[in-house]
């Protein structure tokens, strides 16, 4: 049977049969790269004014909100990067989740400690919870789909 070509992220096409979930594995670490690649430019240029409910923050709070935001685009691309192996590195995905989940500890930390924030932050904190689950379950699709050499 013919090999059915699959788009990938480095552009043009993989002639390998991939199976469904290293394909999921691939997009999904594509996706959550440019998501946080546009988020963090965009609240690197725009400060606190990017943040539901921190307008009336000050100059040292926006300092720290540029100041990592450029690390958060930095993530991003970190998981591009991850996104174009062929095979996607299980390891990778693993350190790159874990650092999301402990993102969403930290939130849930804030949350105990500082009462309720914006209902926007709530809702990211659930994503950054269920996101890294299914990072771990997929970690190593792609490399468990790759010809053996």
């Amino acid at each position: 049977m013919g090999q059915i070509p699959y788009f990938r992220l480095s552009g043009g096409l993989d002639r390998r049969m991939s199976s469904t979930p290293a394909r999921y594995l691939r997009n999904l670490a594509g996706f959550t790269g440019l998501s946080c690649l546009v988020i963090g430019i965009y609240h690197f240029a725009l400060g606190t004014a990017s943040v539901p409910g921190a307008a009336d923050a000050n100059a040292t709070v926006d300092s720290r909100e540029r100041f990592y935001s450029a690390y958060f685009a930095g993530y991003g691309v970190a998981w591009l990067a991850a996104a174009r192996r062929s095979p996607v590195r299980a390891n990778e995905v693993r350190a790159l989740a874990g650092l999301m989940l402990i993102s969403a500890v930290g939130r849930a930390i804030s949350l105990v400690a500082n009462g309720r924030p914006h209902w926007f932050q709530e809702v990211l904190t659930a994503i950054e919870f269920v996101v890294p689950a299914a990072f771990f379950t997929l970690a190593d699709a792609d490399e468990k789909a790759a010809p053996v050499a």
